[in-house]
Protein backbone atom coordinates (compact mmCIF):
# COMPACT_ATOMS: atom_id res chain seq x y z
CA UNK A 1 0.00 0.00 0.00
CA UNK A 2 2.23 2.48 1.22
CA UNK A 3 4.80 1.66 -1.94
CA UNK A 4 1.54 2.42 -4.03
CA UNK A 5 1.21 5.70 -2.49
CA UNK A 6 4.64 7.05 -3.18
CA UNK A 7 4.44 5.52 -7.08
CA UNK A 8 1.21 7.78 -6.87
CA UNK A 9 2.70 10.75 -5.66
CA UNK A 10 5.59 10.63 -8.01
CA UNK A 11 3.84 10.57 -10.93
CA UNK A 12 3.79 13.94 -12.66
CA UNK A 13 0.39 13.81 -14.12
CA UNK A 14 -0.95 12.88 -10.27
CA UNK A 15 1.19 16.08 -8.95
CA UNK A 16 -0.82 18.09 -11.40
CA UNK A 17 -3.96 16.77 -10.80
CA UNK A 18 -3.61 17.24 -6.63
CA UNK A 19 -2.01 20.73 -7.62
CA UNK A 20 -5.30 21.80 -9.39
CA UNK A 21 -7.32 19.72 -7.07
CA UNK A 22 -5.97 21.66 -4.37
CA UNK A 23 -6.61 25.25 -6.23
CA UNK A 24 -10.32 23.83 -7.02
CA UNK A 25 -11.18 22.72 -3.65
CA UNK A 26 -10.10 26.37 -2.55
CA UNK A 27 -11.79 28.80 -4.88
CA UNK A 28 -14.98 26.60 -5.56
CA UNK A 29 -16.55 27.00 -2.38
CA UNK A 30 -15.39 30.54 -2.00
CA UNK A 31 -17.86 31.86 -5.10
CA UNK A 32 -20.54 29.19 -4.29
CA UNK A 33 -21.06 31.04 -0.66
CA UNK A 34 -21.86 34.36 -2.48
CA UNK A 35 -24.33 31.99 -5.20
CA UNK A 36 -25.76 30.77 -1.63
CA UNK A 37 -26.26 33.76 -0.35
CA UNK A 38 -27.48 35.35 -3.33
CA UNK A 39 -29.88 32.82 -4.39
CA UNK A 40 -28.18 31.58 -7.62
CA UNK A 41 -26.61 28.24 -6.53
CA UNK A 42 -27.69 26.90 -10.33
CA UNK A 43 -25.53 29.88 -12.22
CA UNK A 44 -22.61 27.42 -11.88
CA UNK A 45 -24.55 24.44 -14.02
CA UNK A 46 -25.35 27.26 -16.67
CA UNK A 47 -21.82 28.64 -16.78
CA UNK A 48 -20.48 24.87 -17.55
CA UNK A 49 -22.90 24.19 -19.93
CA UNK A 50 -21.87 27.18 -22.02
CA UNK A 51 -18.50 26.01 -21.82
CA UNK A 52 -18.67 23.75 -23.20
CA UNK A 53 -19.46 25.35 -26.37
CA UNK A 54 -16.18 27.54 -25.85
CA UNK A 55 -14.24 24.19 -25.56
CA UNK A 56 -15.69 23.03 -28.88
CA UNK A 57 -14.97 26.84 -30.34
CA UNK A 58 -11.14 26.11 -28.74
CA UNK A 59 -10.84 22.42 -30.26
CA UNK A 60 -12.18 24.52 -34.41
CA UNK A 61 -9.72 27.15 -33.74
CA UNK A 62 -6.90 24.41 -32.97
CA UNK A 63 -7.46 22.36 -35.60
CA UNK A 64 -7.64 25.42 -37.63
CA UNK A 65 -4.42 25.97 -36.51
CA UNK A 66 -2.68 22.76 -37.23
CA UNK A 67 -2.64 22.60 -33.00
CA UNK A 68 -1.46 19.27 -31.92
CA UNK A 69 -3.60 18.42 -29.43
CA UNK A 70 -5.95 19.85 -31.55
CA UNK A 71 -7.97 20.52 -27.56
CA UNK A 72 -4.80 22.40 -26.60
CA UNK A 73 -6.68 25.64 -26.87
CA UNK A 74 -10.02 24.18 -25.30
CA UNK A 75 -9.90 25.94 -21.92
CA UNK A 76 -9.02 29.29 -23.35
CA UNK A 77 -12.14 28.26 -25.38
CA UNK A 78 -13.77 27.36 -22.18
CA UNK A 79 -12.62 30.30 -19.81
CA UNK A 80 -13.58 33.17 -23.31
CA UNK A 81 -16.94 31.77 -23.88
CA UNK A 82 -18.01 30.87 -20.10
CA UNK A 83 -17.29 34.46 -19.33
CA UNK A 84 -19.42 36.22 -22.27
CA UNK A 85 -22.13 33.92 -21.33
CA UNK A 86 -21.72 34.72 -17.05
CA UNK A 87 -21.75 38.69 -18.25
CA UNK A 88 -24.58 38.49 -20.80
CA UNK A 89 -26.71 36.42 -18.06
CA UNK A 90 -26.14 39.34 -15.39
CA UNK A 91 -26.57 42.02 -18.45
CA UNK A 92 -30.54 39.90 -19.19
CA UNK A 93 -31.10 39.69 -15.52
CA UNK A 94 -30.50 43.16 -14.32
CA UNK A 95 -32.34 44.97 -17.52
CA UNK A 96 -35.24 42.66 -16.52
CA UNK A 97 -35.81 41.87 -20.07
CA UNK A 98 -35.90 38.06 -18.91
CA UNK A 99 -36.19 36.25 -15.60
CA UNK A 100 -33.46 35.02 -13.68
CA UNK A 101 -34.47 31.56 -14.28
CA UNK A 102 -35.61 31.58 -17.71
CA UNK A 103 -32.05 33.18 -18.68
CA UNK A 104 -30.66 30.21 -16.78
CA UNK A 105 -32.34 27.35 -18.39
CA UNK A 106 -31.25 29.60 -22.61
CA UNK A 107 -27.71 29.20 -20.95
CA UNK A 108 -28.36 25.28 -20.03
CA UNK A 109 -29.75 24.53 -23.18
CA UNK A 110 -28.10 26.51 -25.84
CA UNK A 111 -24.86 26.06 -24.10
CA UNK A 112 -24.76 22.13 -24.51
CA UNK A 113 -26.48 21.84 -27.97
CA UNK A 114 -23.68 24.44 -29.42
CA UNK A 115 -20.98 22.36 -27.91
CA UNK A 116 -22.30 19.08 -29.40
CA UNK A 117 -22.74 20.87 -32.78
CA UNK A 118 -19.88 22.55 -32.66
CA UNK A 119 -17.62 19.80 -31.83
CA UNK A 120 -18.86 17.73 -34.88
CA UNK A 121 -18.02 20.78 -37.21
CA UNK A 122 -14.43 20.33 -36.16
CA UNK A 123 -14.21 16.70 -36.61
CA UNK A 124 -14.92 15.38 -33.19
CA UNK A 125 -17.39 13.50 -31.85
CA UNK A 126 -19.83 14.22 -28.38
CA UNK A 127 -16.54 11.60 -26.85
CA UNK A 128 -13.90 13.95 -27.09
CA UNK A 129 -16.23 16.28 -24.55
CA UNK A 130 -16.65 13.47 -22.40
CA UNK A 131 -13.78 14.34 -20.03
CA UNK A 132 -14.62 17.94 -19.97
CA UNK A 133 -18.40 17.07 -18.97
CA UNK A 134 -17.12 15.01 -16.11
CA UNK A 135 -13.55 15.29 -15.43
CA UNK A 136 -10.72 13.36 -15.97
CA UNK A 137 -6.86 13.10 -14.48
CA UNK A 138 -5.36 12.12 -17.65
CA UNK A 139 -6.33 15.30 -19.32
CA UNK A 140 -4.22 17.73 -16.59
CA UNK A 141 -1.50 19.11 -18.70
CA UNK A 142 1.11 21.07 -17.91
CA UNK A 143 -0.76 24.22 -19.87
CA UNK A 144 -3.82 22.80 -18.12
CA UNK A 145 -1.78 23.17 -14.58
CA UNK A 146 -0.51 26.78 -15.21
CA UNK A 147 -3.73 27.69 -16.49
CA UNK A 148 -5.72 26.71 -13.18
CA UNK A 149 -2.96 28.36 -10.53
CA UNK A 150 -3.22 32.10 -12.69
CA UNK A 151 -7.04 31.51 -12.56
CA UNK A 152 -7.61 30.13 -9.19
CA UNK A 153 -5.32 32.65 -7.84
CA UNK A 154 -7.84 35.62 -9.57
CA UNK A 155 -10.63 33.96 -7.76
CA UNK A 156 -9.51 34.04 -4.40
CA UNK A 157 -8.14 37.23 -4.62
CA UNK A 158 -11.28 39.05 -5.52
CA UNK A 159 -13.62 36.49 -3.34
CA UNK A 160 -11.38 36.75 -0.48
CA UNK A 161 -10.42 40.75 -0.98
CA UNK A 162 -13.50 41.78 -1.77
CA UNK A 163 -15.73 39.72 0.65
CA UNK A 164 -16.81 42.84 2.11
CA UNK A 165 -18.78 44.73 -0.54
CA UNK A 166 -19.78 41.12 -2.15
CA UNK A 167 -21.27 39.98 0.59
CA UNK A 168 -23.38 43.66 1.43
CA UNK A 169 -23.81 43.05 -2.80
CA UNK A 170 -25.55 39.33 -1.87
CA UNK A 171 -27.10 39.97 1.08
CA UNK A 172 -29.02 42.74 0.42
CA UNK A 173 -28.78 44.87 -2.65
CA UNK A 174 -30.99 47.63 -2.30
CA UNK A 175 -28.81 48.08 1.29
CA UNK A 176 -25.63 47.76 -1.11
CA UNK A 177 -26.88 50.69 -3.43
CA UNK A 178 -27.82 52.90 -0.58
CA UNK A 179 -24.15 53.17 0.62
CA UNK A 180 -22.76 53.99 -2.65
CA UNK A 181 -21.13 50.55 -3.79
CA UNK A 182 -21.13 49.86 -7.72
CA UNK A 183 -24.22 47.03 -7.30
CA UNK A 184 -23.71 47.12 -11.12
CA UNK A 185 -20.24 46.27 -10.84
CA UNK A 186 -19.89 44.11 -8.53
CA UNK A 187 -23.00 41.94 -9.70
CA UNK A 188 -20.69 41.74 -12.70
CA UNK A 189 -17.50 40.63 -10.98
CA UNK A 190 -19.87 37.64 -9.25
CA UNK A 191 -21.09 36.21 -12.47
CA UNK A 192 -17.24 36.50 -13.80
CA UNK A 193 -15.48 35.14 -11.04
CA UNK A 194 -18.46 32.13 -11.06
CA UNK A 195 -17.21 31.55 -14.54
CA UNK A 196 -13.36 31.27 -14.08
CA UNK A 197 -14.09 28.98 -11.43
CA UNK A 198 -16.11 27.15 -13.84
CA UNK A 199 -12.83 27.35 -16.41
CA UNK A 200 -10.60 26.44 -13.62
CA UNK A 201 -12.44 23.44 -12.54
CA UNK A 202 -13.35 21.70 -15.66
CA UNK A 203 -10.78 19.54 -15.99
CA UNK A 204 -10.75 17.61 -12.68
CA UNK A 205 -14.47 17.44 -11.71
CA UNK A 206 -16.31 18.07 -15.20
CA UNK A 207 -18.73 20.70 -16.23
CA UNK A 208 -21.80 19.02 -15.29
CA UNK A 209 -21.00 18.73 -11.68
CA UNK A 210 -18.77 21.55 -11.18
CA UNK A 211 -21.65 23.77 -9.36
CA UNK A 212 -21.72 20.84 -6.50
CA UNK A 213 -17.95 21.56 -5.63
CA UNK A 214 -19.27 25.64 -5.58
CA UNK A 215 -22.15 24.85 -3.79
CA UNK A 216 -21.97 21.36 -1.57
CA UNK A 217 -19.18 22.47 0.80
CA UNK A 218 -21.16 25.88 1.75
CA UNK A 219 -24.19 23.54 2.56
CA UNK A 220 -21.79 21.95 4.57
CA UNK A 221 -20.47 24.70 6.46
CA UNK A 222 -23.94 26.58 6.92
CA UNK A 223 -25.07 23.52 8.98
CA UNK A 224 -22.12 24.21 11.72
CA UNK A 225 -21.36 27.62 11.30
CA UNK A 226 -23.08 30.30 11.87
CA UNK A 227 -21.43 33.27 10.10
CA UNK A 228 -20.21 34.04 6.79
CA UNK A 229 -16.98 34.47 7.19
CA UNK A 230 -16.47 30.97 9.23
CA UNK A 231 -18.67 29.30 6.30
CA UNK A 232 -16.64 30.14 3.80
CA UNK A 233 -13.70 29.43 5.35
CA UNK A 234 -15.07 26.13 6.59
CA UNK A 235 -16.12 25.49 3.03
CA UNK A 236 -13.17 26.18 1.44
CA UNK A 237 -11.71 23.20 4.07
CA UNK A 238 -13.95 20.76 2.89
CA UNK A 239 -13.67 21.23 -0.88
CA UNK A 240 -10.15 20.54 -0.28
CA UNK A 241 -10.77 17.46 1.36
CA UNK A 242 -12.95 16.11 -0.75
CA UNK A 243 -11.52 16.89 -4.02
CA UNK A 244 -7.75 15.50 -2.57
CA UNK A 245 -9.58 12.02 -1.09
CA UNK A 246 -11.52 11.91 -4.42
CA UNK A 247 -8.84 12.04 -6.53
CA UNK A 248 -6.57 9.51 -4.42
CA UNK A 249 -9.86 7.12 -4.73
CA UNK A 250 -9.72 6.93 -8.24
CA UNK A 251 -6.38 6.44 -8.47
CA UNK A 252 -6.99 2.93 -7.22
CA UNK A 253 -10.34 2.83 -8.88
CA UNK A 254 -11.27 2.97 -12.42
CA UNK A 255 -14.04 6.08 -11.62
CA UNK A 256 -14.64 9.10 -12.93
CA UNK A 257 -12.74 11.79 -9.86
CA UNK A 258 -15.41 14.43 -10.24
CA UNK A 259 -18.15 12.01 -9.54
CA UNK A 260 -16.21 10.40 -6.67
CA UNK A 261 -15.97 14.20 -5.32
CA UNK A 262 -19.15 14.83 -5.78
CA UNK A 263 -20.48 11.38 -3.98
CA UNK A 264 -17.81 12.08 -1.46
CA UNK A 265 -19.34 15.48 -0.58
CA UNK A 266 -23.00 13.90 -0.77
CA UNK A 267 -22.48 11.43 1.74
CA UNK A 268 -20.74 14.20 4.25
CA UNK A 269 -23.54 16.77 3.54
CA UNK A 270 -26.01 13.84 4.80
CA UNK A 271 -23.83 12.72 7.58
CA UNK A 272 -23.22 15.89 9.17
CA UNK A 273 -27.17 16.71 8.40
CA UNK A 274 -27.99 13.37 10.18
CA UNK A 275 -25.52 13.53 13.08
CA UNK A 276 -26.99 17.59 13.64
CA UNK A 277 -30.45 15.93 14.02
CA UNK A 278 -29.45 13.80 16.31
CA UNK A 279 -27.78 16.40 18.53
CA UNK A 280 -30.71 18.38 18.53
CA UNK A 281 -33.15 15.55 18.91
CA UNK A 282 -31.31 14.85 22.31
CA UNK A 283 -31.77 18.47 23.42
CA UNK A 284 -28.29 19.44 23.25
CA UNK A 285 -27.61 23.33 23.32
CA UNK A 286 -28.29 24.68 20.07
CA UNK A 287 -26.61 27.47 19.18
CA UNK A 288 -28.56 30.59 17.91
CA UNK A 289 -28.56 30.92 14.01
CA UNK A 290 -26.57 34.44 13.54
CA UNK A 291 -28.71 36.96 11.65
CA UNK A 292 -26.40 37.48 8.69
CA UNK A 293 -27.08 41.92 8.81
CA UNK A 294 -24.68 41.75 12.39
CA UNK A 295 -21.47 42.92 11.58
CA UNK A 296 -20.08 39.26 13.17
CA UNK A 297 -21.28 37.68 9.99
CA UNK A 298 -18.13 39.01 8.31
CA UNK A 299 -16.01 37.71 10.82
Amino acid sequence: MLTALGEMLASPLMQRAYIVAVLVGLSAPVVGTYLVQRGLALLGDGIGHIALTGVALGWIAGAAAHVTPHDAWAIPGAIVTSVVGAVLIEVIRARGRTRGDVALAILFYGGIAGGVILIKLAGGTTTNLTSYLFGSIATVSASDTRFTVVLAIAVLAVGIGLRGPLFALCHDEEFARSIGLPTGVLNVTVAVVAALTVSVSMRVVGALLVSAVMIVPVAIAQLVSYSFGRTMHLAMAIGVAACIVGLTITYFLAASPGAMIVVLLVVAYAVVALLGGIVRSLGVGRRRRLDTSEPEALS
